[in-house]
């Protein structure tokens, strides 16, 4: 939560999904737009590891399934580690086993939810893990680096409403007028 004009007001965080099931992956882009935030998918960890140097001062939070074909999660949560990144991961997986969860968390996970995880648990655990982002200094703006603009393609909206508003965007940039 933030304050704006005397209000509490919700913080909208960026949350990259890496699984390999579009099922689940759909569930999950369901319930984190419910909770007001937004969802950037991936069907596994390579995939992932593209979105993050594309995107990755944006994404506040990884929910990352362990048991993925070509990158599975442990091998993500190495590769994370080799760049010194601190997003925060949350590690989800069908095998809540308690090796699984000690390997995952010493790979540097930050919480772990087993699946089918209910929208309770995950609000919870996006929550906490947005709370370790915000102290750590690591909100959207202190991350863009200074020299590095924002684009009308950094915009993600589905409302129809928004998306005239976005071309109305683009179109006003290309004019001289101040």
């Amino acid at each position: 939560m933030t304050r704006a004009f005397g209000k509490e007001v919700p913080v909208t965080a960026h949350i990259l999904v890496i699984d390999d099931d579009p099922v689940q992956r759909r569930l999950l882009k369901n319930m984190i737009e419910r909770a007001g935030h937004v969802a950037h998918m991936a069907e596994n960890g390579r995939a992932g590891l593209d979105l993050l140097d594309r995107k990755g001062g944006l994404i506040n939070v990884i929910l990352l399934d362990l048991m993925m074909p070509e990158m599975n999660g442990s091998a993500f949560l190495d590769a994370l580690a080799e760049r010194e990144n601190t997003i925060p991961v949350i590690v989800q997986t069908g095998q809540g086993g308690i090796e699984t969860v000690v390997s995952a968390m010493r790979a540097g996970a930050f919480d772990f939810v087993v699946k089918p995880v209910s929208p309770e648990r995950l609000s919870v655990a996006v929550g906490n893990a947005l709370k370790v982002d915000q102290r750590e200094g690591r909100s959207r703006g202190e991350r863009r680096g200074r020299a590095e603009a924002v684009h009308f393609d950094d915009i993600a909206s589905a409302s129809s409403a928004m998306l005239r508003v976005i071309d109305l965007g683009r179109r006003a940039a290309q004019s001289n007028i101040p």
